[in-house]
């Protein structure tokens, strides 16, 4: 059950929102004023606040700036409930981190889809996504379904692109970020000495080409096709303003990039320090989790060139042939007519400790 908190001095609007949530499903506290409310919020620690602005002792703004220096309720839904409806009013509540502004007198589903919205957001915030493109874009799909952006690939123009097609070249300003609908696509850089190193690979589902837009700068690697794709390009303007209307979005994306960029750090170490046999099992991991693994076909060929799993792995193709060869008369993989499947999975992760 939602456990949510009413504060508002008056009496008969405080018990009446309270009865009707109560009815609702949710679990419901209340408090007089501003000052009891900080502490009930304290002590119960609920998913979303109700609260009014003028009231003794403690107004809603006071309210709102004690709980969002708390670690324990900055990231509450707090949603305003006033008489005022001045503009001044609407604008300072939500540049204090409000979620949302209710004028009295409200009807009751005005109220109940408010807090729906509201708690739908909460949750995705709290979520655990992995910190790679797949998981970007499961949290910007999330937040799509629950009408927090509007940033559906089906309201964009799409482009259709055939193998070694680029996407977008190194050195170049972004102008889109491209959600990619169907096909494989790689990102990759080109070493001093002419080598071609894979900095990432994309399937469907994936939103590429995110982070120049965030840092406004030029690509820093190219993207090339490497089955047939189609491609939705969402307008860099347009994903900028959905991304930072909501502060909390915002920094929960950043976050998310923050992490993946440390884990290319690590690949990076990786790549530089550690074994020829520890590599490339981490690029069939990683090429099995973004490919196979994602089809629900736990038993299926990495289709994949040995070429691009060198680029990717950072070494010789004839290098990586030979530990090929390898694992496979170790029963780690099997290659049959040139594919390459896992054949025990969980030894070849034991390869990375």
């Amino acid at each position: 059950m939602r456990r949510l908190l009413v504060i508002d001095d008056h009496d008969d609007i405080r018990e009446n929102i309270a009865e009707i949530l109560t009815l609702a499903g949710y679990e419901v506290f209340t408090a007089e004023n501003g000052k009891r409310g900080v502490e009930k919020a304290l002590k119960e620690n609920p998913e979303l606040i109700i609260c009014d602005i003028m009231m003794p002792e403690l107004d809603g703004y006071g309210v709102l700036h004690l709980l969002r220096k708390n670690e324990t309720t900055v990231n509450t839904p707090f949603i305003f409930l006033t008489a005022k409806t001045e503009r001044t009013d609407f604008r300072k509540g939500m540049e204090m981190g409000a979620d949302d502004y209710i004028t009295k007198p409200f009807d009751d589903i005005e109220l109940l889809n408010a807090i729906e919205i509201r708690l739908k957001k909460y949750d995705i915030l709290q979520n655990k996504y992995a910190s790679d493109e797949k998981g970007a874009g499961e949290l910007i799909s999330d937040l799509n379904a629950s009408g927090m952006l509007n940033l559906d690939p089906n309201n964009y123009e799409t482009v259709e692109l055939a193998r070694k097609q680029n996407v977008y070249q190194e050195g170049r300003r972004p102008k889109h970020i491209y959600y990619l609908i169907k096909g494989k696509v790689k990102a990759f850089r080109i070493h001093e000495d002419g080598k071609e190193y894979i900095t990432n690979l994309y399937g469907a589902g994936d939103y590429i080409g995110y982070l120049p837009l965030l840092e406004n700068s030029a690509y820093e690697d190219s993207a090339v096709v490497l089955e047939d794709a189609e491609l939705a390009q969402i307008p860099k303007d347009e994903f900028l303003n959905a991304l930072y209307q909501d502060i909390r979005v915002a920094t929960k994306f950043i976050r998310l990039i923050a992490q993946n960029v440390q884990e290319k750090e690590e690949r990076l170490l990786q790549l530089a320090y550690g074994s020829l046999r520890k590599r490339v099992a981490k690029a069939l991991i990683d090429i099995h989790t973004k490919y196979a693994a994602g089809e629900g076909k736990p038993g299926s060929t990495l289709d994949i060139s040995r070429e691009d799993i060198a680029q990717y792995v950072g070494t010789a193709t004839e290098s990586l042939i030979r530990t090929l060869s390898d694992f496979k008369s170790e029963r780690l993989v099997d290659i049959k007519d040139g594919k390459i499947r896992i054949a025990d999975l969980a030894k070849l992760e034991h390869l990375l400790y």
